[in-house]
């Protein structure tokens, strides 16, 4: 699918997506004041004087909040601005106690940047696409509300308030709910792998706004809507899904879309007003007065470039064309940190213990990780104990698979055992009769017995019938109860067969 398209009653109608995504900064403390982060503490233990707005007390920026958000711009190949500064929001709200919001509006801390979304056949996404990010700022969190503790009032729990969030704003560059999909999950790896936020979109680190509206295709944009505090990919595509056909069903019926904020009803999988335009806020921005504007040092922007990972597009290009992978499991193995992280270990064990380059094994350590043994841990459901399956006993697997010990299915067999019991793989394969027969003497007995009793079937052969040499494999491995090495049965098979 190289376009996607809403087809409405009176034609078709293209899909302008726009994000915001709000990520928790990973910081022990608050972005002004010293109180933890942690995640699931008691209701408002974690709540400064500074975060309860009291008389007097001053904010002071916490540089690590600072760093990672300059970490994450350099990520995305963003201008990093030296000279920022912070804004006051002001709106009254229970969850904030301050009555403002301490963000960045005029002068953020990051500038213009992009992201790579990869072509996807099967999501829908034909071709490679830059996504345009227009900024990433700072800003403080605010509290939670709770209705379901008491039945005639709503509590408020301060623990949130003053937690740093960067919110990074893409430009309406999407077209379908494939590649916001694929956005934020591109957006989510690459914060991960820097570190500047853990992506938990379930307990809150990561959640978009979702910005959408129709047009007729290469007309100007349309009236959009944006959609509040969504917490899964698979939630924003539904929103995109939902919001588009709505809007377009309300102007092919007559109707006119308002800009409005809306909420996404999970379990009905449709979003619902808000607030509309007319009752939108005027937030009265102004420079906060107990801030002085951010000025940053050559330094301390050359220490944070330094201290940037591999990222995920570097490291994928690295293994096509360093370790030979395809562009699939390069591209799957590069989508999570710790993915990546496991098939890096399993690769230096594996190289060492076989005795070749990393490149040389490469292909057999990512089918194994990604494929072989996932499908054996899956089958085995509880009964497999993963902190059996260590970096070197998968190793010593594929070391006896290489070495033609084993057959695919054996290793299969002995990672099996591996994880109920944490045996040793060589030991396994000896005590329990999983070694692939490469005695050419045994095979060749029991080659030689097959084509005596098959002579019609071997003249068909050598008269053209070439399939029938599927035939004679396949009786070799069932006399050799399938311990038979293929490459020598194959090999020998040839000779006789001639």
């Amino acid at each position: 699918m190289t376009n996607y398209r809403i087809q409405g009653a009176t034609g078709e109608w293209e899909v302008v997506i726009g994000l915001e995504v709000h990520a928790q900064v990973t910081s022990h403390s608050k972005l002004f004041s010293g109180a933890s982060t942690e995640f699931g503490a008691e209701p408002n233990s974690q709540v400064s004087l500074v975060d309860a707005a009291m008389p007097g007390m001053l904010p002071v920026p916490n540089r690590e909040c600072i760093r990672q958000a300059v970490r994450t711009g350099m990520a995305i190949e963003a201008q990093i601005n030296k000279w920022s500064r912070f804004d006051r929001k002001n709106y009254f709200y229970a969850d904030l106690p301050q009555g403002y919001q301490i963000s960045q509006l005029y002068h953020p801390l990051v500038g213009e940047g992009q992201l790579l979304i990869e072509a996807d056949e099967k999501a829908g996404i034909a071709t490679d696409k830059v996504i345009g990010i227009e900024r990433i700022h700072v800003e403080q969190d605010a509290g939670k509300l709770m209705h379901d503790q008491h039945p005639t009032m709503s509590y408020v729990d301060l623990n949130r308030c003053g937690v740093a969030l960067m919110e990074i704003v893409s430009k309406p560059d999407m077209r379908s709910p494939a590649e916001a999909g694929a956005y934020v999950r591109k957006l989510r790896s690459i914060l991960r792998y820097v570190g500047s936020c853990d992506g938990n979109m379930e307990e809150g680190s990561m959640r978009a706004d979702v910005n959408v509206s129709v047009r007729r295709p290469g007309e100007e944009f349309g009236t959009r809507t944006e959609t509040k505090n969504v917490n899964s990919v698979r939630f924003v595509m539904q929103v995109i899904e939902y919001e588009a056909n709505r809007q377009v069903d309300l102007i092919e019926s007559g109707g006119k879309v308002e800009q409005e904020t809306r909420l996404f009803d999970v379990a009905s999988g449709t979003t619902r007003t808000m607030r509309s335009k007319e009752d939108a806020h005027d937030y009265r921005y102004f420079p906060d007065p107990d801030l002085l504007p951010l000025e940053l040092e050559q330094g301390f922007l050359e220490e944070c470039r330094a201290s940037l990972p591999e990222l995920p597009d570097a490291k994928r290009r690295r293994y096509v064309n360093e370790l030979g992978l395809s562009e699939y499991n390069a591209r799957e193995l590069t989508a999570e940190v710790e993915t990546f992280a496991r098939f890096e270990t399993l690769l230096s064990a594996t190289a060492s213990a076989i005795g070749k380059g990393e490149a040389a094994v490469a292909t057999q350590v990512a089918n194994w990780a990604l494929s072989v043994a996932p499908g054996v841990i899956n089958a085995l459901g509880d009964e497999a104990d993963l902190a059996h399956a260590t970096a070197a006993r998968q190793a010593a697997i594929l070391k006896l698979q290489d070495a033609g010990e084993i057959s695919g299915g054996q290793a299969k067999e002995i990672f099996e055992i591996v994880l109920r019991e944490g045996r040793d793989p060589a030991e396994i394969a000896d005590t329990e009769g999983l070694k692939q027969v490469s005695d050419t003497g045994a095979i060749e007995a029991a080659i030689d017995g097959i084509i005596a009793a098959n002579m019609d079937k071997v003249e068909e052969y050598r008269g053209g019938k070439d399939k029938l040499f599927g035939f004679f494999v396949g009786q070799t491995m069932k006399a050799m109860q399938g311990k038979a090495n293929p490459a020598v049965v194959n090999q020998i098979l040839k000779d006789k067969l001639g």
